[in-house]
Formats: C-alpha cells, structure tokens, sequence
C-alpha cells in the first residue's frame, strides 16, 4: 500500500474549495487513513492556490496545478504528472463552477455567458472525472472515491437562473452515471447538493435574492466549513461505503 493518501480539490483558489483543503489537512492523516497526505490544488489564479497552500498543515505535500479546468490539454497534462509524481489518486473534489447571475427573463440572458457557465460546471468535472477513472482504475489498491459539488439547484431551480439550474443537473446525471461505471473499478461516487453556503458567489443569497413569487427576500445562510466537514466526512468512510447523494443547507 502507498504511503501517501493522494487528493485533488478542483476551484481550491477560494471559497468551498479553499475552507476544504484547509479542513482536509487538518483531519489527514488519521488513524483510519494514516498514509502522508498529499493534496494537488487546482483553479485558474496561481497567487489564490499559494495562499490556499499556506493555510494547510506543515506536514502536508502541497501540489499547485493553475489552469483551466475545461481545457482537455491541461487536464491531461495535470494527469501525467500526477502518475509520475505520486503514482495514485485517492479521491477527487469536482467543486470548480461559476455562477454568473443573469439580468432579466431567460429569453434576454446573454448566451456567451449561458454557454460559460455549462462549460465550467459540467465540462470541468467530466474532464476530471475522465481523469480520476484513467488512474484509479489501473493503480494498486485499485479504486477511489469521487465526490461532486453539486447544489440545491438540481432539483429546485431559482428564477431566471437557468444556466446555473442546467449545469447542476447535468452534475447528478454525471454522479449517477459514474457510481454506476465506476463500480466494476471499485470507484464511488458522492453529490453533495449544497444551498446557501456563505462564499463569495453565493453573495448575493444574503444580500437579497429574488423569489418564485417576484419579491426580493434575504436569505439565511451557514458557515462554509460546514460543507468542507460535509467533504471530510465522506473522504474518511471506507472503500466499501458509498454515499450517492446528500443535501446540506
């Protein structure tokens, strides 16, 4: 068995992805999973993914991989290093994703930023997801886990927030999809469909959202270290326990 215990957070510049590499060091290792624990941050902004590396334990093996998660090119380099670096990946954190609040009604939303937002939210984790089977499958002990960021979205839309509605329900097709193909590979799956956890992109959640019924309402919201504790969780069960889906709000 490998010494090290492998882990890649997606979006870990900020946010959730951040609040849970931080949590993930914090716990790792344990006595369930003793092994090093090496965790490969990935997002768009290098200078955020340096900061994020700085707040994690001292004994943690810290990899910055800056580049954009839609692009095949990078994706596959990044999966290149990660068999000649570490030879393993045990799980993988899809948490990359945009939401980009549109202005007015479906009809006038600009499609541009329609087409962004499915790209990054779905294309982001297909791609990554593409790259846990490629290791996971062929590594010894064969296997991992695959955890997706998904939302409260996929399966109660907001208004006029179409794009982001779409995305996430592409994500539990991909997690259902995945648990299945992944079974044979002894690779799992989890979703875990997060609403109103207090980030920047959910900013706007408590500063007053537009409701089904057209009126303007603040909303509660929770501490994102909950969800990172949520990621926690799910990465501390053994092989043999699957969680498909779970809601945290």
């Amino acid at each position: 068995m490998s010494s090290q215990r492998v882990i890649l957070v997606t979006g870990a510049s900020a946010g959730i992805g951040r609040s849970t590499s931080i949590h993930l060091s914090n716990i790792f290792p344990s006595d369930s999973h003793p092994e090093q624990l090496v965790l490969i941050l990935v997002g768009r902004r290098q200078s955020e993914l340096e900061a994020t590396g700085k707040q994690l334990r001292p004994d943690t093996i810290v990899e910055v991989a800056a580049g954009d998660a839609t692009n095949e090119e990078f994706v596959n380099a990044l999966e290149k290093t990660i068999k000649e670096k570490y030879g393993r990946l045990d799980l993988i954190f899809n948490n990359a994703g945009v939401n980009y609040k549109s202005h007015g009604e479906f009809e006038d939303q600009d499609m541009s930023l329609f087409r962004q937002v499915l790209d990054i939210n779905i294309m982001s984790a297909v791609l990554f997801t593409k790259l846990a089977f490629n290791i996971m499958k062929s590594q010894s002990p064969q296997g991992g886990r695959i955890i997706n960021n998904g939302s409260i979205s996929a399966t109660a839309p907001r208004p006029n927030n179409t794009s982001y509605t779409i995305s996430k329900h592409a994500i539990t097709g991909l997690t259902r999809s995945t648990s299945l193909d992944g079974r044979k590979y002894n690779i799992t799956c989890s979703q875990i469909d997060i609403g109103n956890a207090s980030t920047d992109m959910a900013s706007y959640v408590s500063a007053g959202s537009l409701q089904a019924d057209g009126s303007i309402k603040k909303e509660p919201t929770m501490s994102v270290e909950n969800v990172a504790k949520t990621v926690g969780f799910i990465a501390g069960l053994g092989k043999e326990v699957d969680i498909l889906s779970l809601e945290i709000m």
